[in-house]
């Protein structure tokens, strides 16, 4: 038995299924996901950047080759099984059997994985995000990601991930502060995109990532999972295929879905700043392992690298500092 199926084995393929599983799985076959998706191609580069404007994400497929996906792939499940031995009862640490790859590393992030360190070598992406942010003077925020497993049965709150600055022991990263009251962090360019890749087809019951189009902007608050709308619950990305990726503008509203499938989703992310934006970070690569890299590579980690003189310690944990 290879590692990636005993993991597979090992993460809960049977679930229990409840009245209301079935119920849901019959009812997410039926309508989850947002109606009208566009899947781009690499080269649609102009429609990328007018949907990601719009609705504050976009799809673009073929991105990774069948060796880049599996190799992805592999290395999601190495990292996930390195996580998931710290915690047998799958209480997660973004929700029950929900996990950020970058909150279960000492660094933050996951940059010190070949896997991780071979999506900064994607020329598409590269021009993709170039391309969003009008210049190619961006930079690397981290190398992070989250997966979930078969037995995440629960919706994950509605959530954007940059808000603006309140004190400085709430609002420590991601934060803007405009002392005349006027502005927020949701009336300026984008600040920084994630872009997830897709080592595996993300589908209708393996808990694609919800996404409400157009929210980037809004100062609406954000509803509870109470008072969120059927239709937003819906407004998920899928289908969309192996290899695929998904820039987002991590402003706009979003928050993980069910797994009701047989395995393990994992959607591996580079979290990239805009040239004039920037706030404290974690070394991810040694400064050997960073010389490896390609000079534009170097380029865009250049905030992310150790110091020469200083070993990088990485482990996996449930809770980073």
């Amino acid at each position: 038995m290879t590692s990636d199926s005993a993991l597979q084995e090992g993460m809960m393929k049977t679930v229990v299924e409840s009245f209301e599983t079935v119920a849901l799985r019959t009812h997410l076959e039926a309508n989850n996901g947002i109606k009208g998706l566009e899947l781009l191609q690499p080269h649609e580069v102009d429609r990328a950047v007018k949907l990601f404007q719009r609705d504050g994400f976009v799809v673009v497929t073929n991105v990774l080759d069948e060796e880049q996906t599996r190799f992805l792939a592999n290395g999601c499940s190495e990292v996930a099984a390195q996580i998931l031995a710290l915690d047998r009862e799958r209480s997660g640490n973004r929700g029950s059997h929900r996990y950020s790859f970058g909150g279960s590393s000492l660094t933050r992030s996951q940059l010190h994985r070949p896997e991780w360190q071979m999506l900064l070598e994607i020329a598409v992406v590269d021009e993709l995000v170039t391309a969003i942010f009008g210049s190619g003077d961006y930079s690397l925020r981290a190398a992070s990601g989250d997966f979930c497993l078969p037995g995440a049965i629960g919706y994950q709150p509605l959530h954007s991930d940059v808000g603006d600055w309140t004190s400085a022991s709430k609002s420590r990263f991601s934060s803007f502060h405009d002392p005349r009251g006027q502005l927020t962090i949701r009336d300026l360019p984008c600040p920084y995109v994630c872009v997830n890749f897709l080592p595996q087809d993300v589908t209708r019951l393996n808990g694609p990532t919800r996404q409400i189009p157009g929210t980037q902007h809004s100062r609406v608050p954000i509803p509870t999972l109470e008072d969120e709308p059927e239709w937003m619950r819906l407004s998920t990305v899928c289908p969309a295929p192996a290899g695929a990726i998904m820039i987002r503008d991590v402003r706009a509203w979003h928050g993980g879905t069910p797994n009701i499938s047989e395995k393990m989703r994992a959607i591996p992310n580079l979290e990239f700043y805009a040239p004039w934006f920037r706030e404290p970070i974690v070394p991810g690569i040694s400064y050997s392992d960073h010389k490896k890299l390609s000079k534009r590579a170097q380029f865009l980690s250049r905030f992310c690298v150790a110091d020469s003189s200083e070993p990088l310690k990485t482990e996996a944990t449930l809770w980073a500092p």
